[in-house]
């Protein structure tokens, strides 16, 4: 896959081992691998999952001294980043790609390991295209900022985002269950309270859905309205109000910047700097809980500590066995938050040809399957890189479509927006985040009607000594490296405040030599300390 995909058994000198989700593919509690002659490994701190959850609160407990062990499913470090070559060096983001304002945790990282990021390309007219086959250019810096200023759908566009961002004023982020009237709103989905509160003009509602497929992968007939007037409340941070247009703005808003090299490219420096701490290619299986001390039972490793943090979306969480099993709420509430249904397309040229006919390679539109674009290219553009999101209903319709079919449909709705250049691209890459066993969708988890009022304060409750992470447990920017980040250091402060105490497997007195002969498939070993 190239040179960002770690396929070595381990990274960086570790174990061969890991965790991501714990994704059992015939039966989700089948009985998990025998694990009875695997090597073991102790820690304070067992972290499952190297995204930017897990990378984030690993980083934080060695940089307090702690010991920690970090497991990870994949062959890769990243989570739902990944940087895929395309030759010359360079990359394109097939997973999370851009950052903005109010974002300050994920860029607060990135500078702390050197990573640059470089502003998205948006000089130009942005291109709509409607419902009923009307090509129209407009500015990318109108008061709509990338909403499109269209007569037939802007009054209903205006009416919406207004409304929805002073209900969202209502939420307590960190417990959006108590809104005011949180019953009414959780009744109902995203898309019931806009029919009754606009017009109900089709184009507008496919416009929304346009929308809420990049955002969520997902459509608005499956989100609750409490959920998605929370995820505008998130996205802004402890001093700044979130609004709905934080959300899909590029200028001012969470696409106005990039990462240099690729977003993946901060995973990758953290995981290094760990070192060993982390483990690849073995997925979890198992959780017990006994005698002061976690036990985590991966392919192929065993790993022992006082605490774990589990650092994956809430369904794949839920895939692992535990011991005891979680409490009914907790179990119930992964089983009620399906990953979104999200692919990406990059279309990649010889150079940027739209630039050339004053374009910045974005588009909305309310024709599929690629619904949003932007230029994706890198930053001194070459090569040029059109980026196009397929979501929500488009995503689940081509779920068994070939490469070629979803190339050839991508590259013409590109084509319809741009000009017929699109049609001959030199390479074109085509990543669905659905199909990804230790992913199972993209970008966050789906919210239904019901499940945030009767579930959801056990969405970061720790059990025991299990505690919780992931972007979708995050208060502020849910769903976006941002709130990954943030949840792995709530996380990682949880669980310097609950204590770590003695481990008492760890803590015993190295074994006689007697001892070791019986136990000459078995080894056990002191995950490193931090040094650096």
């Amino acid at each position: 896959m190239g040179d960002n995909r770690v396929t070595r058994r381990t990274l960086v000198g570790g174990t061969a081992a890991g965790i991501a989700g714990a994704a059992l593919p015939a039966v989700a509690t089948a009985a998990p691998k025998q694990t009875s002659s695997v090597p073991e490994v102790c820690a304070d701190v067992v972290v499952v999952g190297a995204g930017l959850a897990g990378l984030t609160a690993a980083r934080r407990l060695t940089a307090a001294g702690k010991s920690v062990v970090v497991l990870e499913a994949r062959d890769r470090v990243g989570g739902r980043t990944l940087n895929e070559p395309i030759g010359g060096g360079e990359i394109v983001d097939v997973g999370g790609t851009f950052i903005g304002p109010t974002q300050n945790r994920i860029a607060a990282l990135a500078q702390e390991v050197g990573v640059t990021t470089f502003p998205t390309y948006n000089t130009g007219n942005n291109v709509f295209w409607s419902l009923d086959g009307r090509r129209e250019e407009y500015p990318s810096d109108t008061p709509f900022g990338s909403a499109p200023p269209d007569p037939v759908v802007a009054a209903d566009v205006v009416a919406a985002v207004t409304q929805l961002d002073q209900m969202a004023t209502q939420v307590p982020v960190d417990h959006p269950w108590d809104t005011p009237n949180a019953e009414d709103l959780d009744r109902q989905t995203l898309e019931t309270w806009l029919r009754g509160h606009s017009t109900g003009n089709p184009q507008f509602m496919a416009l929304v859905s346009a929308a809420t497929e990049a955002i969520f992968g997902a459509e608005p007939r499956d989100l609750s309205l409490l959920y998605t007037l929370f995820y505008i409340a998130a996205s802004g941070d402890e001093n700044n109000q979130g609004t709905f247009e934080r959300n899909f703005n590029t200028g001012g808003g969470a696409q106005e910047q990039r990462i240099a090299g690729g977003a993946q490219t901060i995973s990758l420096r953290v995981a290094s700097a760990l070192g060993s701490r982390v483990h690849l290619n073995a997925p979890v299986r198992r959780i017990t809980q006994a005698g002061g001390e976690v036990q985590v039972d991966a392919d192929d490793l065993r790993a022992i500590g006082s605490r774990v943090i589990v650092a994956i979306p809430p369904t794949l969480a839920g895939r692992i066995v535990y011991s005891p099993p979680l409490p009914s709420q907790r179990d119930q509430l992964t089983q009620r938050m399906p990953q979104g249904t999200l692919a990406k397309i990059e279309a990649i040229y010889d150079k940027p040809w739209w630039r050339d006919k004053g374009l910045t390679g974005q588009a909305v539109s309310e024709n599929g399957p690629v619904k949003v674009t932007f230029d994706s290219s890198p930053q001194d553009g070459s090569p040029g890189v059109l980026l196009g999101f397929i979501g929500g209903h488009e995503a689940r319709a081509l779920a068994g479509a070939s490469e070629a079919d979803v190339r050839r449909a991508a590259l013409q709705n590109l084509a319809t927006y741009f000009g017929n250049e699109a049609l001959q691209p030199t390479d074109f890459r085509y990543f669905n985040w659905a199909a990804q066993e230790f992913s199972r969708g993209c970008p966050v988890a789906v919210v239904p009607p019901g499940v945030l009022l009767d579930f959801g304060p056990a969405l970061r409750a720790p059990v025991g000594r299990i505690h919780w992470a992931g972007t979708e447990t995050s208060t502020f920017w849910n769903g976006y490296m941002d709130g990954a980040v943030r949840s792995g250091e709530r996380a990682a402060a949880e669980v310097m405040a609950a204590g770590l105490g003695v481990t008492p497997r760890c803590s015993q007195p190295p074994p006689t030599r007697r001892q070791t002969r019986r136990r000459t498939r078995r080894r056990v070993v002191r995950s490193p300390r931090f040094t650096g």
